[in-house]
This record gives structure tokens, sequence and C-alpha cells, in this order.
């Protein structure tokens, strides 16, 4: 609890024992009614000062109807027509649920905090031999900073000296460590927690991941849903219309009385035009809309879910067509070797050594896969002569023979009588001395959770997923029935993409959304024109994170469907404070426009209300996982 939320607290505290010991007190000892009014001041200002304080204060500055002047007017009219206990309790029971409203705040601030506490206070570089702190803003890209154990990683850059361990669970919400390595890409906002590491920075400290994602969390306020913009245009017209209701309702019916010679009772027509501007209080929709969002971002960024704003949080409950990009999304990028098919006199291991020396001299990612598969130093005084033959592969020799290794088109240029093969993916013919070896076969490997989260998306409503892809017919059609795609399109352009994505807006109904899910680098037009754009930030993907609106920090495309979860959450919560704190509004302004709710009914319909409502809107701090 803050100063200010254990000072309200111990007012609080005396002003209900200061009310308590007067209303004792007066029913032992008769005391004349100015005593008993100037008694009940006592706590009444004790609770009351800074509304009061507020409320002359907004008037001052043309800020005349908010929840400052209804307490004001309403508590100042009770004490006005004696009722001093019912005026001191309004006060009473409304800085109560203030303070709930502040602790609630508070909680949903916390997560954010925790996100927040991911900055970096100092970089240490190494002066004369002496490691010195400095600002991370005066770090120059190049520089080579140092990352003891326990200390937060300041800015980007690549491991050049040492091997750790990395907590990066405030960006990921992925609570298992990752290790990390010599020649490694480290990411700000991390934590070392094992061993001391020299890091030489890529980028500078306002570019950095920690610096982006911050800015991104802290901004996220500014864009607000259709149900929050809703309520500040409601809450801006609906209180003058109460309080010229309740002016008309301590005027009018007197006057309509008296001119029908009945007693006119003017002061319980007052009475129940303050009690009208007790109940009237918008309090529980104008705080705990804004609180259930601010908490539902939270919950998200907690998880490693970064949803750029309300609106969108909103956006994701509606969405029913999930158009997904292949490569990077639904699987890893990462070629790998998964099938070795040797031809007759030669074995698996035969054809991964020849494979491996003939692509020795290549970066390109399928000779990496292929070196990774053999598993084995590469001796580069056994190949010379290697030579790349431009869309068909490369020819090398290699410890006296000659070896081929290339697509079907390379086998087929150098007439080699080859067996075709037909299984998905990447495919390496390999030839030896001009008789065919084998084939490999090299295929971008699925991620772990892509069919679940497919299966998760059909679950929570998904009418249709779609995947979008430039690879080949029969590797998109091998993925898309692994995980259960519905539609696949394949060999397409970006600019095709954004033709099949303009079909399925064209094809879905008005109220229905559709989110593009995407790598945020080779994807922008497509994110951009979807209704939502989810990218696979990745740790440190600086294009995700400007092209999307929803970033998923850790590539794991479960998380789409967590992300859902947590806007569906939010937005019952939202719904079911809206009905409630409205429905009962209405029923006890009825009940207190025709006398029959008293003020401590108007405290309960506000005070009460709102401290309902905000402990409702606390719960989108979670979500079962």
């Amino acid at each position: 609890m803050t100063k200010k939320q254990k000072n309200v607290l111990n007012r609080i505290i005396i002003a209900i024992v200061l009310l308590i010991v007067i209303t004792v007190f007066k029913t032992i000892v008769p005391v004349p009614g100015y005593v008993e009014f100037i008694l009940y001041l006592i706590p009444y200002f004790v609770i009351g000062h800074d509304i009061l304080r507020k409320s002359i204060k907004n008037i001052s500055h043309g800020q005349v109807f908010d929840e400052n002047f209804l307490m004001a007017v309403a508590t100042i009219g009770a004490m006005c027509l004696g009722e001093y206990l019912e005026g001191s309790a309004v006060m009473v029971f409304y800085q109560i649920g203030e303070l709930f409203q502040s602790i609630a705040v508070g909680k949903s601030r916390k997560n954010i905090a925790a996100l927040m506490d991911i900055r970096p206070d100092y970089a240490n570089i190494m002066v004369d031999g002496e490691i010195e702190e400095v600002d991370p803003d005066d770090v120059e890209i190049g520089s080579e900073i140092i990352v003891n154990p326990g200390e937060k990683v300041p800015i980007d850059g690549i491991i050049v000296e040492g091997d750790t361990t990395l907590n990066t669970s405030a960006l990921t919400g992925e609570s298992v460590p990752r290790n990390a390595h010599c020649g490694d890409e480290i990411y700000s906002g991390s934590i070392n927690m094992t061993a001391r590491i020299t890091v030489k920075t890529t980028k500078e400290f306002g570019e950095s991941t920690v610096s982006k994602i911050l800015d991104l969390v802290e901004n996220s306020s500014m864009k607000k849903s259709k149900t929050e913009n809703f309520i500040t245009k409601f809450a801006k017209y609906y209180t003058p219309v109460v309080c010229y209701s309740a002016l008309a309702l301590a005027i009018i019916p007197p006057i309509v009385l008296t001119f029908m010679g009945q007693p006119a009772h003017v002061g319980d027509w007052i009475f129940r035009a303050l009690t009208f501007l007790v109940i009237s209080c918008p309090c529980a929709l104008v705080i705990s809309i804004p609180l259930s969002f601010f908490g539902g971002i939270g919950c998200a960024s907690k998880n490693g879910i970064l949803v750029k704003g309300s609106n969108y949080l909103e956006i994701l409950s509606d969405v029913k067509y999930f158009v997904f990009d292949k490569t990077g999304t639904l699987t890893k990028g990462v070629f790998e070797v998964t099938d070795v098919v040797p031809a007759e006199g030669f074995d698996k291991d035969n054809l991964l050594e020849y494979a491996a020396y003939a692509e020795s001299a290549s970066t390109h990612p399928i000779s990496v896969s292929l070196k990774k598969a053999y598993n084995q130093k590469i001796d580069n005084t056994l190949v010379d002569h290697i030579q790349e033959i431009a869309g068909h592969g490369v020819e090398a020799d290699y410890n006296g023979h000659h070896i081929l290794a290339g697509n079907a088109k390379l086998m087929k240029l150098k007439s080699i009588d080859y067996s075709a093969y037909t299984k998905a993916g990447t495919l390496v013919y390999v030839a030896v001395d001009d008789k065919y070896a084998g084939c490999i076969v090299i295929s971008d490997i699925i991620k772990d959770h892509a069919k679940e989260a497919i299966s998760g998306l059909k679950s929570l409503g998904a009418k249709e997923t779609v995947m979008l892809t430039g690879d080949s017919a029969s590797t998109a059609e091998l993925v898309a029935k692994t995980i259960s795609i519905d539609t696949v399109h394949s060999e397409l352009l970006p600019v095709d993409k954004v033709e099949e994505v303009e079909k399925l807006l064209a094809k879905k109904s008005s109220k229905e959304k559709l989110a593009f899910v995407g790598d945020g680098i080779n994807d922008a037009p497509v994110l951009s024109r979807a209704d939502i754009g989810i990218a696979m930030g990745g740790l440190g993907s600086d294009a995700a994170i400007e092209a999307a609106d929803v970033v998923l920090m850790d590539d794991d495309p479960l998380k789409i469907s967590l992300a859902m979860k947590i806007s569906t959450k939010t937005l019952r919560i939202v719904k079911q404070n809206i009905v409630f704190a409205l429905a009962v509004k209405f029923i006890c302004l009825v009940l207190g426009a025709l006398g029959i709710a008293n003020m401590w009914l108007a405290i309960f319909a506000d005070v009460g209300v709102m401290i309902l409502a905000v402990m409702n809107a606390t719960r989108a701090l979670t979500i079962h996982n």
C-alpha cells in the first residue's frame, strides 16, 4: 500500500471512530442541534476535505459536472437538511470506494511495473582496465559491454566472450531459462544468470528490444476500445443530465403540489434530489471499464503477448478467420535433414559425407543443414575445385571423387540417371563419379505447438484457418495436412498474399474479423491490410513490433488462442460491469425519485456498485494458461 493510500485509510478509520463516538454520545447526553452539527462537521471534514477542495478547483476551471461535484453537493445538502450522520457516512463510504479503486489500479499496474523493471539502469564498459558504469544511452554501436551475473542486459548485441544462461521471462513470458553461447545474439531486458559475458552492441539503446517493448506498453492505453470511447461520451452527457434532473426533482414537484393546494414538503423533495445525485454518480462505469482493459493488457504482457491498445484487445475476441504465413510462423524457419535415401552401393553416412563436403564452402541454409546432419568436422584440405552452378547446385572434388549435389535439374544437366523422389521438402540429389548416389530430403520443421494452436483456435470459434506461402504445393500441402489447416495457397508472391486476404475480407461479415499471423518482416503489407495483424516477434524483431497490432514475443503460435481467451474474458467482465452498474443505478434512481430509497441505499448504489465493479475488473489480471 502506498503512502497516499495509507493516509486515506487512516482518515477513514478516524472518521468512522468519530462517527461512532458522536452517535453514541448524543444518545446518552442530549445536545443542542447546532452542537450536533458542529460535532458531525469534524469527521465530515476529516474524510471529505480533499473532495471539497477538488470540487472547488474543478469548478474554477470550468469542469463542474464530475463525481467530486456530485458528492460535495449531495453531502453538503444532507448536512444542511439535518441529516448529519447520512451526509458524513456518504463521504466515508465514497472514500472507501476510492481506496478500493486505487488499490485495484495499483494491482493492475503491478504487472506493467514488473515489465518496466526490465529497463536497465546502466551499462558496464571497460575503461583503462577498470569497469565503469555509464548511461546506456551513451553507449555507441560496436562498443563492448560487460554483463555480470544477476545484471540486466542493457543493449542488444552479440556475445563475443563467455557462455551463460539467460532469464527472458520478462520479454517472452517463458519461465524456462535459455542457454547463450559466444556468437549468439542477446537482447536487452534479458537477465544474465550464471556467468560474466562480454557483448558487442549492435544497436543504440533507443532502438534496442527493451526500449521498443517499453514504448509499446506505455502507449497501449492511448488507443481506446469502442467500449471505452462509448463510456467516456456516455459520462460526458450523463452527469449533466442527472444534475439537472435532480434540480428538477427538487423544484418542480413542490411547485406543482402548491398549485394543487397540497403541502409542498420542500425539504423532502430536496432530500430526494440529493439522494438522486448520490445514486447517479457514474464512478463504477468510468473507473471499472478502463481498469478492465488495462488489466487485460497487463495480463497479456505478463504472458509474453504485447497488445498495442485496448482497441486491438477488443477486436481479438471477434476474429473468425485466421490467415497464416508458413515459414517462421507455423514452421521454425530452420532447415533440417529429415530423410536420407541412399542408392544401391551407398549408405546414409557416405551420402551425407559426400554432400557435406560438396557444400562445405557455402553458407546457404540448405548447406548448413547438410553439414549439421553430417555432424563431423570438415577437413577443407580434402576438398577442392568447388564450383557453384547457379539454379542447379554445386560440384566439387573430394578425396579423389567427383561430387555433384543439387536439384533434379543438375542431374539432368550432367546426364545422371537418377531416381526421382516424391516426398515433400527440398530435395538434394547426389552423384559420385557420375553415378547416382541417392537423395537427401531437407524440410523446414513444424513448430512444436502449431497443430495444438490451430486446434485451439477452432475450439474458440474460428470459422476458417488459411495458410499462405511461397513454397511449393507439395511442401505446403504436407504442412497444412499435418497441422489441420483448412485451406492452403502455395507458390505465392507477397502481392498474391494481399489478394488472397482481400478475397477473405470480402467474404466475411462486417462483425467478423480477420487476423493475419506472420513473422513481421516480409509480411508488412498483409499485416496492415488485415483487421488485426499478429506478428511472431521473436526476441529483437524490430519489423514485427513496428508492423503488427499484437506481438508474440516467444514465437509460439499457441499464444494466439491465449490472447483470444484474455480478450474474451476482459470483454465479458466489461459487459458484466456495464449491465450490473446501469441496472442497479436505474432501479435505485427510480426508487430515489419516488422517495422509497434513502441515503443509505444511495450509498450502496454508488460506492457499493463501484467497489463490486472494480473488484470484478481486477479478474482481468489473471488467465488460466
